[in-house]
């Protein structure tokens, strides 16, 4: 059986010092606090073991990340 997902996608750690919007099935940002600093990482996946970040942040994220809305990472995006 095949999932299917529209993107973007947003997803962050329980803790809210990282967050992430998955573009697609191949690139995803993330946003990491760090101290009072935020920053921004644009990754693009080259190997497998990057495509099963990204499967596991789409479709099995209940276990490490909670799903958030655009407007949440907009408001992170902003603090950069």
């Amino acid at each position: 059986m095949q999932k299917t997902i529209s993107y973007p996608q947003y997803r962050k750690y329980p803790h809210e010092r990282t967050y992430f919007k998955i573009i697609s099935k191949d690139e995803w940002e993330e946003i990491h606090l760090t101290g009072n600093k935020y920053i921004i990482h644009h990754f693009k996946a080259a190997i497998l073991p990057d495509r099963n970040y990204i499967y596991d942040l789409t479709f099995d994220y209940e276990k490490n990340w909670l799903k958030i809305e655009e407007e949440e990472y907009t408001v992170i995006k902003k603090k950069l």
